[in-house]
């Protein structure tokens, strides 16, 4: 028995290879996999594995795997499932490195129990699993093609990792007809063991992967793929695609924060914390998969767009904002630089616009002068057909610049306009690996898809700081909830958790008699609110247990009556453990903080505007745990709302280094306490700023079976 895991290049750069279940029958995906290998020119050893023996395509065939005189580094299983696990136990035996299983009818069937078993005794025996139900693998660095898509695979820069097998045989052939080179392709099928964030150990690394694109349906091991995407962006571009947006593929849970936490709004926020650029088509990834393998980063944010038509600079502009490209707007040095390049009725202003009888020699100038202008970091060169406009004299204008601009290290994208003959040339050109659309806002959703990795890689990592807990006490209050059997802790508890957090509460103490209401009401200072203290009753206010602006003794004296008869009444068999005397907290703007441990990523936290209008607002904003403060104030400036917090109509600004200390103390505290499960501050009342904030009401869920914190 083994635990010890192999090199996970061995998979991408295998010294043998073993297809077992490989067919004599050239229609069966066991022969296409042997014919693959041998077709694209493996520099390994290949053994095809089928109990016939004999030979197929010139190799002799090993009637089992413990035939082969060698160790298997990567052995392929083409057999049915039900052959599968015996299968596993004789590469296990012959002390095989990887298994691939290409064959299908597990976990995507419901067959899980099978998958669980032959995953568990691989990783027992040493070995790793990629699948099942894959398509197989394609390494550029041993020329491998151990796939039974297309044979021949276009050699480049791109490496594709796909949880879809018919859509990454599709993608092959996109490739191909895109004229986007691959380094690999790898398909992870239902991921039972191999998964995005192991294939990323080898990918980052490897010299000839500039761009990783992946397709994701579904994430397993969040937490995991969260660490390996924050440092695998920190290298190199990843462009995700994901399918399962809809809300129907959303889990909900008993509060907000589950609600509110659709599967897309999630993924793509966490996405972008982890500096991952998320497509929302297969061409949007395409295009800028292929367009980021090939340009340079830039060495600044100020972007020219160079056009012969307003009407298309201005569309640019447009798409300038939407995909955060900013645009340089230094009138006097734009003035100085291109007065001498633009026609007398053109303009200097950002875009540049040289009119519609600009030629190529006019597009020459304007690129050159914004190749050497040390002002300029990147350059959209934007041409619509005109009559003056001649396909034979663009073309190499325009390939000449993209040259010129990479070797000068300055990002460029052209987009060109017009009928049969532009198109022509914008094909011919792209074949050429030349950056060019028809559509000016393909080419700009490409330039802010650079911008957006540039600013990872350049954003410092913010310290995360360690919060402190005592955690004797801690440990105090659930054990309270895990005695009575209660799946979440009451209102006092809850408060009490908060104190112990760090967060601010309102002062608060229970009466089980009159006369204590009265002088806790007196102690606490007015006004006070009373609520009834019941585990039987978790909405107060449905059965008129809640009390609110009581300025004096009668008043209190009162409303502790009101509420005793109001649920005696409504609910009869319900357990009243006293009223909570509470502080009336005064108005301010209500922020709600919520943090629940996500099925696919784990812990994580949500930010937005709150109150009782917060589902129907949906003004929120989510981030993997843990978080620095810079991420939390990160997470209020995508707010709708934060404009509210910066004071609005002459009120003065919030004080939202208190938001930002709340966020940072839930988020520590649901990553200590194993058993919460979900919690929720609603409202976080905040103050001016200065004056600090009060966390009126919070509900927390425990983990089913009351993990210890």
């Amino acid at each position: 028995m083994s635990t010890h895991s192999p090199d996970i290049k061995l998979l991408f750069e295998p010294r043998t290879v073993a297809v077992i279940g490989a067919s004599h029958d050239p229609n069966k995906i066991g022969h296409k996999v042997v014919q693959n290998i041998v077709a694209n020119g493996y520099t390994g050893k290949v053994y095809p594995v089928n109990p016939k023996g004999g030979e197929i395509l010139g190799l002799p065939v090993a009637p089992t795997i413990r035939d082969i005189p060698e160790e298997i580094d990567a052995a392929l299983i083409v057999v049915p499932a039900k052959a599968v696990f015996e299968t596993v136990q004789q590469c296990a035996a012959h002390r095989v490195k990887f298994v691939l299983i290409i064959s299908s009818g597990f976990s995507e069937v419901g067959n899980l129990e099978e998958e669980r078993k032959i995953v568990s005794y691989a990783r027992a025996h040493g070995m790793r699993v990629l699948g099942p139900n894959i398509f197989g693998l394609y390494s550029i660095t041993p020329s491998l093609n151990a796939t039974f898509g297309p044979r021949d695979i276009p050699k480049g820069n791109v490496a594709i990792v796909t949880q879809s097998g018919a859509l990454g045989v599709a993608m092959i052939g996109k490739a191909a007809a895109e004229r986007m080179g691959l380094s690999a392709i790898i398909s992870v099928g239902n991921k039972a063991d191999i998964d995005e964030a192991d294939l990323l150990e080898y990918l980052v690394p490897h010299p000839a992967t500039r761009v990783i694109l992946m397709y994701i349906e579904g994430v397993k091991n969040g937490e995991r793929l969260v660490r390996a995407l924050k440092r695998a962006s920190k290298e190199k571009p990843i462009v995700v695609i994901k399918a399962g947006r809809s809300k129907r593929g959303a889990i909900a849970a008993a509060s907000h924060t589950g609600s509110l936490a659709g599967a897309a709004e999630v993924f793509d926020a966490i996405m972008r914390q982890c500096g991952v650029l998320c497509a929302e088509s297969i061409q949007e990834a395409f295009n800028w998969s292929k367009f980021l393998a090939t340009s340079v980063l830039p060495t600044g944010e100020e972007t020219l767009i160079i056009t012969n038509g307003g009407g298309i600079g201005v569309i640019a502009t447009d798409a300038c904002e939407k995909y955060s490209v900013t645009l340089y707007d230094d009138l006097q040095i734009l003035e100085r630089i291109f007065a001498p390049v633009t026609p007398e009725f053109g303009s200097t202003k950002n875009p540049i616009d040289l009119t519609g009888q600009a030629t190529a020699d006019h597009y020459d100038r304007a690129l050159e002068a914004a190749r050497h202008s040390e002002s300029i970091h990147s350059v959209l060169a934007l041409s619509c057909e005109t009559a003056l406009f001649d396909a034979t004299s663009f073309a190499p204008m325009i390939e000449r610049n993209f040259r010129a601009f990479q070797q000068a290290k300055k990002p460029v994208v052209f987009s060109a306009l017009g009928g049969e003959k532009v198109e022509q040339l914008t094909q011919r050109l792209r074949h050429q690996g030349v950056p060019i659309f028809a559509d000016v806002t393909e080419a700009v959703s490409c330039l802010g898809a650079l911008y957006q990795h540039y600013r990872y890689r350049c954003k410092p990592e913010p310290p995360i700081e360690s919060i402190s807990f005592d955690m004797r006490s801690l440990m105090r209050i659930f054990e309270g909830a895990r005695q009575q059997g209660r799946p979440f802790l009451l209102a006092q508890e809850a408060q009490q958790l908060l104190r112990l957090a760090g967060i601010p509460a309102p002062k608060s103490a229970i009466a089980r008699t009159l006369d204590e209401a009265v002088r806790y009401a007196q102690e606490i200072g007015y006004p006070v609110v009373l609520k009834v203290v019941s585990r039987d009753i978790l909405h107060k206010s449905d059965v008129g247990g809640v009390a609110l602006d009581l300025d004096n003794a009668q008043e209190v004296s009162d409303a502790y009556g009101a509420i005793l008869h109001n649920c005696r009444t409504h609910r009869p068999e319900a357990l009243i453990d006293g009223i909570e005397v509470s502080q009336q907290v005064p108005p301010g703007v209500q922020i709600i903080i919520g943090a629940r441990r996500d099925p696919s990523f784990g812990p994580i936290l949500m930010v937005g505007l709150g109150g009782i209008y917060v589902e129907v607002m949906k003004d929120v904003s989510f981030r993997a745990l843990p978080i620095s403060r810079q991420d939390a104030l990160d997470m209020l400036k995508e707010l709708k709302s934060y404009p509210v917090l910066l004071g609005v109509r002459g009120e003065e600004k919030r004080d939202i280094e208190t938001i930002v200390d709340v966020m940072v103390r839930v988020g520590a505290l649901l990553q200590v306490c194993k058993n919460i499960a979900d919690i929720e501050i609603n409202p976080l009342i905040i103050y001016e700023h200065g004056q600090g904030g009060i966390a009126v009401d919070a509900r927390v869920l425990l983990v089913q079976g009351g993990q210890e914190p």
